[in-house]
């Protein structure tokens, strides 16, 4: 998805099933310009963003076939923009722990650099999964290098000045699901519908195809592809394509 400043950047985000756990079951209706959703099971009566997890509600591993993030597992795609390379992209899961809002989180460390090598930007994500399978966006520390001083601007952590947890990944995503994946206002603010679950492109097939969107860049869409037990393969966006070159999970 383009993006005015690189700190605003998001790689890996995303539903759920009629039987939540109970700490985070709440009604919340979707407002004016949010994604639909569907009845009667899905994200259906799940609080999204949820201002208040419950860390029983959590377990350490997450092994949901979108998004595994075991310690170890590693990604490496490539940004392309009229047939060339602009940057690359490297994440992996690392096997630190960060605390945020009462659960213990997943540390996930992305780095971003240009066509000549250098770090563009450097950023941490906290993620956490429930006890049903559902994966939980818990915030980033980020920084951006550019001219100038380095720019932490997209940087947020839920149950700090009003941030909240979002859904990054549904355990059983469903065609029609719409959520937040992640909330602080002004800062963070990425929507997902499910628009597939059996798209191909190239070599994959059976993905998971969503429409990202945020309020804070009105009229700008990012289609995102994950694939059982790899998890995210491709984005489409409107100039960009980022497309994965490599996985330790090939």
């Amino acid at each position: 998805m383009p993006r005015p400043d690189p700190a605003a950047r998001r790689l890996v985000r995303i539903a759920v099933i009629a039987l939540v756990p109970a700490g985070l079951m709440l009604a919340s209706g979707c407002g004016a310009g949010e994604p639909r959703t569907i009845d009667p099971a899905g994200v259906d009566g799940l609080e999204i963003p949820t201002p208040t997890p419950q860390p029983a509600d959590f377990v350490r591993e997450i092994d949901n076939p979108y998004l595994p993030l075991t310690p170890g597992n590693a990604w490496r795609y490539e940004v392309t923009e009229g047939g060339e390379v602009i940057e690359r992209i490297a994440v992996r899961v690392t096997d630190d722990t960060r605390v945020v809002a009462g659960v213990v989180t997943t540390v996930v460390h992305d780095e971003v650099t240009d066509a000549s090598g250098d770090v563009i930007e450097d950023t941490y994500d906290w993620y956490a999964q429930d006890t049903r399978g559902n994966v939980w966006y818990f915030g980033e520390d980020t920084t951006a290098y550019g001219d100038g001083a380095p720019s932490t601007q997209g940087s947020w952590e839920a149950g700090i000045d009003g941030a909240q947890a979002g859904l990054v990944m549904p355990a059983t995503p469903r065609v029609g699901d719409g959520f937040r994946q992640e909330f602080r206002e002004g800062v963070a603010e990425d929507r997902a519908e499910v628009l597939s679950l059996e798209e191909t492109r190239g070599e994959w097939t059976d993905l998971v195809e969503t429409l990202d969107t945020t309020p804070l860049e009105p009229g700008v869409e990012e289609h995102k592809f994950y694939a059982n037990g790899l998890g995210l393969v491709l984005e489409e966006g409107e100039t960009e394509t980022v497309t994965l070159v490599s996985s330790d999970l090939d």
